[in-house]
């Protein structure tokens, strides 16, 4: 099974070669930063640590995911599986085994990293928890899907991800993704992951303004991908 993980990543200068660096080589084909418009040497620093950067001057993490997609798909070997982080550190790349185990244990089609169980103390803002409660709750009350999170870390089948026809380009690329694996009916899963403060500071949640954006969009995308 070849996989290849994406990573989208803004002025992230200080962290995405500790990210690049932790990510599982046994198990990652490629490793793709794209680099949504960053002022600072993230580009730079994610090639010297030995990934494939792109650039996507559309800001937006849906914007710099379906980047990555794009140059996945014109591959003459697409990957079997796609893998998502973010370039922040937040994560911990090493978890990605134990999702990659669980699908093929499980032959699913999407495994999400639940943040909620194992995060540490205040990884996760106020603000993270309110709209991930109210997204996941609507989606167990209308799907019968119950999650716990919307996080970051995925691995999804490239032919699930061609199934979703993914569109959204902004924060609500991650409720679009498990809305869109609930109507397609498709084999889903969960497992606690590792979560920690970010290096640096948060383009969404360091500030109020980005927060309340942030969580409107993904109430926004929740009903415009429910109809």
């Amino acid at each position: 099974m070849n996989m290849d993980v994406i990573i989208p990543a803004l002025n992230e200068e200080a962290s995405i070669s500790k990210v690049i660096h932790d990510v599982p080589g046994n198990l990652v084909r490629n490793i793709v930063v794209v680099d949504n418009g960053s002022s600072d040497n993230t580009s730079a620093n994610a090639e010297a640590a030995g990934a494939i950067v792109l650039r996507e001057d559309q800001k937006g993490y849906g914007a710099a995911c379906l980047k990555g997609l794009t140059h996945l798909d014109a591959l003459e070997n697409p990957p079997d599986r796609v893998a998502f982080i973010d370039g922040d550190y937040s994560d911990y790349p090493g978890d990605l085994i134990e999702l990659s185990q669980l699908m093929d244990s499980k032959n699913l089609d999407l495994v999400l990293g639940e943040r909620r169980t194992l995060s540490d103390r205040g990884a996760l803002t106020p603000q993270q928890k309110v709209g991930n409660f109210i997204a996941t709750q609507a989606l167990w009350l209308i799907y019968g899907y119950r999650f716990r999170d919307l996080g970051p870390m995925r691995i999804i089948t490239f032919d699930a991800l061609q199934r979703m026809k993914m569109t959204d380009t902004n924060y609500g690329w991650t409720v679009e993704m498990q809305i869109k694996a609930a109507k397609h009916k498709m084999a889903v899963a969960e497992i606690p992951v590792r979560y920690r403060e970010r290096i640096g500071v948060s383009k969404v949640s360091g500030t109020i303004k980005g927060s309340f954006l942030a969580g409107y969009k993904i109430l926004f995308t929740f009903f415009k991908y429910s109809k």
